[in-house]
C-alpha cells in the first residue's frame, strides 16, 4: 500500500518541530548513528539534523496526514478533472461567441468530417454519426447568430463554474465540495437520459465517475449532515498532527 505521507514528504520535504515542553520533545526526538534525529509530523519518519521549527506544543504545525491526506489527494484528482472539463466548456463557449456568424458554415464542415473521425471514435465505443454531437449539428445548423451567442455564454458560464469547483476542491474548501456535489448531481439525470437514448462505454464511464464522485463527497466528507456532518469531520481532523497523537497517548 502506498504511504502517501512519505510521497508528500518526498515532494515537499519533512516537517519537524521541537516543542518547548520537554515531555513532548522527548517523544519526538531520538539519537542515531548520525546524531540527533526528529520525527516528521507528517510521515512519522525520523529526520537527522535540527528541527525546522520550535515553540509551544499548541502551536506545532498540523500537516495533513493519514486518512485526511488520502482524502486530499482524491479531492485534488477531482479538481484536475473539473479543471479539464471547465477548460473544454470555456473553449467551446467562447469560440461560439466569437465565431457565431460563421457557426453554420463551421457546423457544415464538421458534419462533412464525421466519416473521417468515425474510425477513431469507434475505438471508444462512440458512433459519432448517431451521437448527440451529430444531432446537435443538425439542430444548430439553422440557429441565428444571436441565439448561438446566448448558447455560448451559457456554456462559458458552465465552464467558469467548473473552474470555481476545481479551485474549491484543490484547496479542500467545504464550499467547493458542496458546489461539486450540486453542479455534478444536477447533470446526472441528463446523463441518464443520454444513456437511455444511446448507451456507449464512454457515457457509462463518465456517468460512473460522476456518480462515484458525488457519493464519495457526500459520505466521506460528511456533507448535508451525513455521518455527523461538519462537527464530526472537524473532530476527526484534530488527529492530523503526530504531536496531537503523542499528547493524547500520554493522557491515556
Amino acid at each position: 500500500m502506498i504511504d502517501w505521507g512519505l510521497v508528500s514528504c518526498g515532494l515537499r520535504g519533512h516537517i519537524t518541530y521541537r516543542p518547548d515542553e520537554a515531555e513532548y520533545a522527548d517523544r519526538l526526538r531520538a539519537t542515531a548513528a548520525a546524531g540527533e534525529v526528529w520525527r516528521c509530523l507528517r510521515c512519522g519518519d525520523y529526520v537527522p539534523g535540527e528541527p525546522a521549527g520550535a515553540g509551544p506544543a499548541d502551536l506545532a504545525p498540523t500537516p495533513t496526514r493519514g486518512r485526511a491526506l488520502r482524502q486530499l489527494i482524491i479531492l485534488r484528482l477531482l479538481a484536475v478533472l473539473r479543471g479539464v472539463e471547465g477548460s473544454l466548456w470555456l473553449i467551446v463557449g467562447i469560440t461560439a461567441i466569437v465565431v457565431r456568424a460563421r457557426v453554420p458554415e463551421f457546423l457544415a464542415a464538421l458534419k462533412q468530417a464525421f466519416p473521417a473521425l468515425e474510425p477513431a471514435t469507434q475505438t471508444i465505443g462512440w458512433n459519432i454519426e448517431r451521437s448527440w454531437l451529430a444531432r446537435s449539428v443538425d439542430r444548430w445548423g439553422e440557429v441565428s447568430p444571436d441565439t448561438i451567442a446566448l448558447f455560448g455564454l451559457a456554456i462559458a458560464t458552465l465552464g467558469a463554474v467548473k473552474w470555481l469547483e476545481a479551485v474549491g476542491l484543490w484547496l479542500a474548501k467545504r464550499w467547493g465540495e458542496y458546489l461539486s456535489v450540486i453542479a455534478t448531481g444536477a447533470f446526472i439525470p441528463l446523463e441518464i437520459w443520454e444513456m437511455i437514448e444511446h448507451v456507449t462505454v464512454f457515457k457509462v464511464v463518465i456517468f460512473a465517475i460522476n456518480l462515484a464522485a458525488v457519493a464519495w463527497l457526500i459520505v466521506v466528507k460528511r456533507l448535508f449532515g451525513v455521518r455527523g456532518g461538519r462537527a464530526a469531520e472537524e473532530a476527526e481532523n484534530e488527529e492530523v498532527s503526530l504531536l496531537t497523537v503523542e499528547k493524547a497517548a500520554e493522557v491515556g
